[in-house]
């Protein structure tokens, strides 16, 4: 069993034991996503970025991944094949010798 899909396994098996698959459609993960990525945000804020906790920002971070994962389960998509096909979108949009050392955005390189 290949790591993402023992963490696949974990969370079904977290979530049928309290009954919670009840609550987790499309549209409510989508929102849990957003506000635990906020709550990532809230780690920062006020404080230079060497500031932020390490352990609140893991806290975090986790509770975006477990409904990101969730979410992609739901749908049934395959968390590997879907990163390494936008990885592939975005070296089109963003080729080394255009992209490499600016932030700008694909439509302005």
């Amino acid at each position: 069993m290949s790591d993402i899909e023992e963490i696949m396994q974990r969370l079904r098996d977290f979530n049928h034991e309290r009954d919670w698959d009840q609550f987790h459609n499309g549209k409510d993960l989508a929102i849990a996503i957003s506000l635990e990525a906020n709550e990532l945000l809230e780690c920062f804020l006020w404080k230079n970025p060497e500031e932020a906790s390490l352990d609140k920002i893991k806290e975090e971070l986790a509770d975006v991944l477990n409904y990101t994962f969730q979410m992609a389960d739901k749908y049934a998509l395959d968390i590997k094949r879907i990163m390494l096909d936008k990885l592939e979108i975005n070296a089109k949009k963003y080729p080394v010798v255009k992209a490499k050392g600016t932030a700008k955005k694909y439509s302005e390189l």
